[in-house]
């Protein structure tokens, strides 16, 4: 993650319903410790704390950078817990949040699969959790990032448990199907002017300095969900055609097969 590579060193970061960590701590002079109300099945690396996001264990402006990374659609008590998310923030410090948009293809098959998904809150406009963050935490939005699908969660690779019969629908989390699946998807947008490959928002509050623009990435890992530019995948990875016209590449991180999808002029 980008924001935390922009850290100075014995800098804190919170990872705000972490589950078994929703980003990489690949910095040894960055504290990052990862706050859920359930322990997970897994743990990466950082100092894990078991609490209420609505009622944190921490001091007053304690973190540099607070992650909340696809995690305030499944808390009870939103605007508490977003209200400490700010309490605990340092002055000039950043507050990333992304959600998935509830009115997406993506979002619908997750809720339907897993009977609501854990989600108690549906966004359906930037708008919204805009409001909802300037307003509780008190921190200025600074940019919004649109987010595209992976599907990572059909992905068989990725099951902990036994999935619901309807993951038969498609192809019992096949990676290679999922990649069909993806690319199909981004090309009915390209060419229609749909949303079907859209799966939410990023957003970035508080922080100084000057405001850069993002990329938004459409090749995104069906096993990992990490995202990565057309131009980086060409460089970085063997791409190479398969049948007539499919591009197939490996992510570089997890090593994931996918379809290599164009991306928009400019």
């Amino acid at each position: 993650m980008h924001l935390i590579q922009s850290l100075t060193p014995h800098s804190r970061v919170l990872d705000l319903g972490a589950s078994a960590g929703s980003f990489a701590a690949k910095r040894n002079d960055v504290t990052v410790i990862r706050l859920d109300i359930e322990k997970p099945h897994a743990m990466a690396a950082g100092w894990y704390v078991w609490g209420d996001a609505a009622r944190m264990p921490f001091a007053t402006q304690s973190f540099d950078l607070i992650c909340s990374n696809h995690s305030l659609e499944h808390f009870q008590e939103l605007e508490a817990a977003v209200r400490e998310a700010g309490r605990v923030l340092k002055p000039g410090g950043t507050l990333y949040v992304a959600v998935p948009d509830a009115t997406t293809l993506t979002d619908r098959i997750y809720r339907w699969l897993g009977r609501g998904g854990g989600h108690v809150n549906a966004f359906r406009r930037p708008e919204e959790v805009i409001g909802l963050v300037e307003g509780m935490a008190g921190v200025r939005h600074r940019r919004t990032k649109t987010l595209y699908s992976s599907l990572s969660f059909l992905n068989s690779h990725n099951f902990v448990a036994r999935p619901p019969r309807r993951i038969a629908l498609f192809a019992f989390g096949n990676e290679r199907f999922l990649a069909f699946l993806n690319w199909a998807l981004r090309g009915l947008d390209r060419r229609l002017g749909t949303r079907f490959s859209r799966y939410g928002w990023a957003f970035e509050f508080g922080g100084a300095g000057e405001t850069a623009p993002q990329e938004e990435w459409v090749n995104v890992c069906v096993r990992c969900g990490a995202g990565h530019s057309e131009a980086y995948l060409r460089r970085k990875t063997s791409v190479r055609t398969v049948l007539w016209f499919w591009e197939r590449y490996r992510c570089p991180a997890c090593r994931g097969f996918n379809l290599l999808s164009p991306e928009a002029p400019g």
